[in-house]
């Protein structure tokens, strides 16, 4: 099964996640089919904390992928916010 969820990148105590598509069985930071936004915990000033690429976000949605619950809060926390 496809899943979209986050995968970990940034340095030690400095973490960077990129939301991806990926199939289930793979690791969290390992392979994955594409990558469609980041989330940035630490942005801060004029930093951009989280972007995804909403027609990639509906394709995946469209052909069964299932968003991750964490992936799910904060895209629906970033819909309410636009």
């Amino acid at each position: 099964m496809v899943v979209i969820r986050l995968a970990r990148g940034g340095a030690k105590k400095r973490p960077f996640f990129n939301i991806v598509a990926t199939d289930s069985r793979n690791r969290r930071d390992g392979r994955f089919i594409e990558r469609i936004g980041f989330y940035n915990p630490m942005a801060s000033g004029g930093e951009v904390p989280f972007r995804i690429t909403e027609d990639r976000l509906a394709y995946w949605e469209g052909v069964g992928a299932q968003l991750s619950p964490t992936v799910a809060r904060l895209v629906a926390a970033g819909k309410k916010a636009a």
